[in-house]
């Protein structure tokens, strides 16, 4: 009995911590403004235990912050935090990509990764990409980088990889939708794409200086969809977090 309430606080908590930060990325939670715990209980349904666990976890993840006076306040962040957060993402997807090489990888190991590089092929056929195939690139590209993950074979790295992708706007899909209303967005996906090719050679022929270079090297692009997405809010439909991102002229 008494481990089935601890799961069901636990699932509790999970759907508490996903539904706030579904708010705060949709922007209907704003920067600056607060958070109660009581608020927080009647916008999720979840009871007061979770809510406050959900609320510490959403704060470690940098999307809140506690006041002194009790509660917490959305976040707002600086471009520099973003840039930050994604290239600290973008250098341990290098040392992933390393370690895979390095380490050794299979034929069938590799075909998953190969399988993402077809399908994503595939959609950049097609003249202009529609946003239905922005929305499936997404999904590949977050199991492409999944997959490169798990190939390193280092738990105590894939955990890392987890935290840093799970800071605000720096996963490596963070902004693709964004980019999808852009006119760069065609030139930026190519460009992505010839670094998941490269880097599935660089492992496949051990070369892991190379893998890990590519990597970072990756996750710059996500530093430069950034910087066009600010510079066209017109868009915020796509990705209304951006409200959240302070530019130097704000």
């Amino acid at each position: 009995m008494a481990e089935r309430e601890v799961d069901r606080s636990v699932s509790q908590t999970v759907k508490a911590q996903l539904a706030l930060r579904d708010q705060i990325l949709s922007g209907a939670l704003r920067p600056g403004e607060r958070i109660s715990e009581l608020q927080a209980v009647e916008t999720t349904g979840a009871s007061r235990t979770p809510v406050r666990m959900a609320l510490v976890r959403l704060e470690e993840e940098g999307l809140l912050e506690a006041i002194p006076s009790g509660g917490f306040m959305v976040k707002a962040f600086s471009e520099r935090d973003i840039s930050d957060s994604i290239e600290l993402r973008g250098t341990l997807e290098g040392l992933a990509a390393r370690f895979a090489a390095e380490r050794g990888v299979s034929a069938r190991e590799l075909e998953p990764l190969k399988e993402c590089l077809a399908a994503i092929d595939e959609l950049l056929r097609q003249m202009p990409i529609s946003v239905d195939a922005f929305s499936s690139y997404v999904t590949l590209n977050a199991r492409f980088h999944a997959v490169l993950t798990e190939l390193s074979r280092s738990p105590p790295l894939i955990r890392q990889i987890d935290r840093a992708s799970a800071l605000p706007f720096a996963s490596p899909s963070g902004f693709v939708m964004a980019q999808s209303a852009l006119p760069e967005a065609q030139q930026i996906l190519i460009i992505a794409q010839e670094h998941h090719r490269v880097v599935i050679d660089a492992i496949e022929n051990r070369e892991g200086a190379r893998a890990e270079a590519v990597m970072r090297e990756h996750a710059r692009l996500a530093v430069r969809n950034l910087r066009l997405a600010l510079r066209n809010r017109t868009h915020l439909d796509l990705l209304p977090a951006l409200a959240l991102i302070k530019t130097a002229t704000d």
